[in-house]
């Protein structure tokens, strides 16, 4: 399908509660970077939710920032922006992978991820694309994150444990009545 051929679009959803998304952005491109966060954070605004956005240096550290954060913060749901664009080397391939798989285990552990970093051939695909008066990918982002989140409440909301939690009171050992005794 061509890029500019029309496609379905999903209603907004709405939200009964507050919601608080953090978009983590790789600002390599910051051109194109800029404009997919201004996608994402209309996005967001659109439907009454707040936002923080976060900076880091690559689109493979885009995953490790979101896991990082469902440990140890309180966001409903996360924006993955940031743009690939092929070089002479085979890094393009295993960015591109590495960070989009990394973001769908996420997404399987139960975050509510939109995934807007593009992938490309070219600055001017990459610039057509996150142009937020234009195809907005990061706007599609955002919006894949809240409707994955209506789902998520739809269904009960929102689970913590995601990767490693540390040994604290609110662990119990199976077969005790409470947390084992350090020495």
């Amino acid at each position: 399908m061509a890029s500019n051929e029309t496609h379905h679009v999903l209603d907004r959803p709405t939200f009964d509660k507050p919601v608080k998304v953090l978009i983590v952005v790789a600002p390599y491109y910051k051109d194109i970077a800029d404009q997919l966060v201004a996608g994402a954070e209309a996005e967001i605004e659109a439907c009454g939710g707040w936002h923080e956005t976060i900076e880091v240096p690559g689109a493979l550290e885009v995953p490790s920032a979101i896991g990082m954060a469902e440990r140890l913060s309180n966001f409903d749901a996360y924006v993955a922006l940031g743009c690939v664009i092929r070089g002479e080397t085979t890094h393009y391939e295993t960015v591109c992978n590495d960070s989009s798989r990394a973001l769908t285990l996420l997404g399987l552990q139960g975050l509510c991820i939109g995934n807007g970093i593009l992938t490309v051939e070219t600055f001017e695909q990459a610039r057509v694309r996150a142009e937020a008066a234009g195809q907005n990918k990061g706007g599609g982002a955002a919006a894949a994150a809240l409707h994955l989140l209506a789902l998520a409440r739809k269904w009960g909301g929102s689970r913590k444990g995601v990767g490693f939690v540390p040994f604290g009171e609110d662990i119990q050992i199976a077969g005790s009545s409470k947390g084992p005794d350090i020495a």
